[in-house]
């Protein structure tokens, strides 16, 4: 199975903000080496989970150190309370059929 390179930003924003934090939170423009990326909301609507799948780390490296990211989080900013992220390499699990 191919080797995937996987980003992951945790965030916790503040209360009532999900829809700002959701425009100021899409890159512009899309960033090279890009394959898939996905958002996940808590219930409550204050912790988001963005998971993105890369060609490459350098690729991903490569966006997080652009001015396109800088100002991107400089956007993001007055919503985020708390952040967390990590860069891992994986591949997709077998699931046996039943």
């Amino acid at each position: 199975m191919r080797e995937q390179f996987i980003w992951v930003t945790t965030r916790r924003i503040r209360p009532g903000t999900l829809e700002e934090f959701e425009r100021a939170w899409r890159p512009e423009p899309c960033p090279q080496g890009l394959r898939q990326a996905y958002a996940y909301w808590s219930e409550d609507g204050q912790e988001i989970t963005g998971v993105s799948f890369w060609d490459s780390k350098e690729d991903c490296d490569a966006w997080r150190n652009s001015d396109s990211e800088m100002r991107r989080r400089e956007a993001m900013e007055p919503y985020v309370v708390e952040e967390k992220e990590g860069f891992y390499r994986g591949r997709e699990l077998a699931i046996p059929v039943r």
